[in-house]
Parts: C-alpha cells; sequence; structure tokens
C-alpha cells in the first residue's frame, strides 16, 4: 500500500497542524516562537503499537533503515509504506531482518506508524512473539501532540499552558520511574494521550514553546503531575486515592463547574444492573449496596454487593469500569424497575482538573497561578 503521496513532506505538517482550524493568522507567531524557543534535545520512548502482528511503517521522506548497532541496512524510498513482521525471533522489514530495526527519516520528514504520522524515529523490536513499536521522539515535539490530545486546542492559552507544563513533568516522572526498559511512556490513557501530527495545532505548538523546558519540582525533583477531566468540585488528597503520601498532591477546590461532566447520571434497568455485576461475582440476584468506604470528598474505594446467594466488596475502580461510570464519585439510587448512577467529575480527582483550568485561565488567571493552586508545594523550574 502506498501512502498518501498529494502533498510534500513540509504541506503535510502545516495541513495537520491548520486543517479544519481558522488559526492561520497565527501562523507568524507560530514561527517567531519556534526560533525564540528551541526544542530540548531530550529524546522520550513512546510505545505506540503493543503486541502487534504485524504493523505497516513509513516515511514521509527517503529514510535509512538501520539495525541497533547503527549499521545501515538499507532504506525506504518517500512515501512508500512496508509492512514489519515478527519471523524467527527478529523482526521483518520487507527482506530485511534485524533483532531491531530502526527507520530514520531524512531531512524533516515523518514516520509513518500503523496509521499516523509521527515525528523522530521508529524502532521495532521483537515483543514475545510479536512486535513492538516504539517513536523515539524529541520531548518537546512530543509535547506539541500530547496537548492537542489530551485539552481542547481552542481553550485559552494560559490553560493550555498549564497542560503543557503538566505533561512536561509528567512524561519526565515516567521516564525516570518506568518499570520497563523498553520504553518510557505509552500513548494511551494510561499514561498519557500521544496521537502524533493528528493533534498538533498552531496553539499547542505555542503553548508548548512559551513554557519551553519548564516543569514542576518539589525538592528539586520533578514531580507526579497527575491530571484529569473534571473534579465534580474538589479534587483529592492522594493517598485517598493511591497509596503514596505526595505533598503537592492535596485536595483543593476545583473550578469546574462549567465541565459538561460536572453532574451526570447514567440508568439502568434493574435486571440490565444486576447482570453486569453478576458477570464479575457470583452472588446471585444483587439485593444491596452498601458504601463500605469513601474518601472525603465521596469517592467510593470500597463497596459492599449483597446478593441473595452471599455477598462480596469491590473497589470503586471495578464499579466505575463494570458500569463504564465516567469517576467513582458516585452514589446509587434505586426502585423496583430502575437503577440510577448519579455522579460527578471525570477521571480520578488527582492534581491538575483540565475543566478547573479552562475556567481559571478564562478569567485571566495565568498559567503560573493554575498550577500552583492544583500542585500544592511546588516550584516551576526547568530542567537540564
Amino acid at each position: 500500500m502506498e501512502l498518501p503521496q498529494n502533498k510534500s513532506s513540509l504541506l503535510i505538517l502545516w495541513d495537520k497542524i491548520l486543517i479544519k482550524r481558522k488559526y492561520s493568522w497565527l501562523l507568524s507567531i507560530f514561527l517567531w516562537l519556534v526560533f525564540l524557543f528551541p526544542a530540548s534535545a531530550l529524546d522520550l520512548r513512546v510505545a505506540i503499537k503493543k503486541n502487534a502482528r504485524n504493523i505497516r511503517i513509513g516515511s514521509s521522506t527517503p529514510a535509512v533503515i538501520k539495525d541497533n548497532s547503527g549499521k545501515k541496512l538499507g532504506e525506504l524510498s518517500a512515501m512508500e509504506s512496508s509492512v514489519a513482521r515478527p519471523k524467527w525471533g527478529r523482526v521483518s522489514l520487507g527482506k530485511l531482518k534485524a533483532t531491531e530495526i530502526i527507520v530514520e527519516p531524512q531531512g524533516d520528514g515523518y514516520v509513518w506508524i500503523g496509521d499516523r504520522w509521527y515525528r523522530g524515529k521508529t524502532h521495532l523490536r521483537i515483543q514475545g512473539r510479536n512486535l513492538l513499536a516504539i517513536n523515539k521522539v524529541d520531548l518537546e515535539d512530543y509535547l506539541y501532540s500530547v496537548v492537542g490530545a489530551e485539552a481542547v486546542a481552542s481553550w485559552p492559552i494560559e490553560a493550555l499552558k498549564a497542560q503543557a507544563v503538566a505533561a512536561r513533568s509528567y512524561a519526565l516522572y515516567k521516564r525516570k520511574t518506568s518499570h520497563t526498559h523498553l520504553y518510557d511512556v505509552d500513548s494511551t490513557i494510561n499514561t498519557q494521550v500521544y496521537k502524533g501530527l493528528d493533534t498538533e495545532y498552531v496553539t499547542t505548538h505555542e503553548a508548548v514553546n512559551s513554557t519551553a523546558g519548564q516543569i514542576l519540582t518539589h525538592n528539586s525533583n520533578v514531580i507526579l503531575a497527575a491530571f484529569h477531566s473534571s473534579s465534580g468540585g474538589h479534587t483529592e488528597n492522594v493517598e485517598d486515592i493511591w497509596t503514596s503520601n505526595l505533598p503537592y498532591l492535596r485536595g483543593v477546590i476545583d473550578y469546574d463547574h462549567e465541565s459538561p461532566v460536572f453532574e451526570w447520571n447514567k440508568d439502568f434497568s434493574y435486571g440490565q444492573f444486576s447482570s453486569l455485576l453478576s458477570s464479575e461475582i457470583s452472588i446471585g440476584t444483587i439485593t444491596d449496596l452498601i458504601p463500605e468506604k469513601v474518601t472525603p470528598q465521596g469517592r467510593v474505594i470500597s463497596m459492599k454487593v449483597v446478593g441473595d446467594r452471599g455477598s462480596m466488596n469491590l473497589t470503586g475502580k471495578q464499579i466505575r469500569k463494570i458500569l463504564d461510570l465516567r469517576s467513582t464519585l458516585f452514589r446509587i439510587q434505586a426502585d423496583q424497575d430502575q437503577v440510577t448512577v448519579v455522579g460527578r467529575g471525570y477521571g480520578h480527582g488527582l492534581g491538575l482538573s483540565q475543566w478547573g483550568a479552562y475556567h481559571l485561565a478564562s478569567q485571566g488567571v495565568g498559567y503560573n497561578q493554575i498550577l500552583g493552586h492544583y500542585y500544592r508545594n511546588t516550584k516551576l523550574s526547568n530542567f537540564q
């Protein structure tokens, strides 16, 4: 399969940044910021595809293909793709085979991994019997996409700046504490959402470039800058949600009342509700639900589920997953025919509230003040 060939590599970038947006008048500002704030030289390893049977790989410009020792194995033509597969414990890309294959675009090229364009290089490795595709990308380039994927590109710039600093801090924390030597973060909500050029915009470039290198620290160490969509009025102390006691993730008043998920309801028929829970636990027909432990803000930590054949405790996280709820900040109302889950917020409720940042920025509050509110006892620093 050929990759799209109707645009030069430079136009690909502009289209991804400007398509369906009315920000073209900001282009001159964007270019000024690029030269004023040069990118960091620190690379991040992002897992794009895990345990894949095959992965389509390409490049917008001619690319050099190397093995992990740096030896050149071959080349990949511009705007052409090849399928990578595992074969006898090695990576196979076309006629080339190695324990690890690196695809490095020349010039200002981009790599195609699976179904999207990305900046940086592609590293292909064996993962069990399958493949692992890693995008090795400059940290600041990575953030152009993350800010657009995690926040809304049309939000006030101070909210996007706050997101950029939080995302940069989070990525560096994960890079330092990663439990695998293969990559630092993945591209999903398990760490931070990253979609390559698809979620880059002029505003996300501006937010990243104007905060270049800035991170949040506590006692000179980069913090775990957790963030979420909306807390439902008040964020949480970290020890009430996770096991760690971190002095900067403290519960504070949230300004997320404009969030579309500030309050929400989800209705189930009694039969549907009972069936969903019973599919996970064998206690018969559900007869009662009793909160066993909640946070000071009301998030469910554990709940006793009573059935006509016994009872069992479930965590709030388990119930959230089973019922597909937005958060664990909920209560359950039931009658003979219907069960209604009444909840607030979206996410774990720790650290930066994105909708809270939106409201504060809309009122003229600067990104540094926003960050100081949601991350207590922290300092805005520059990483080296």
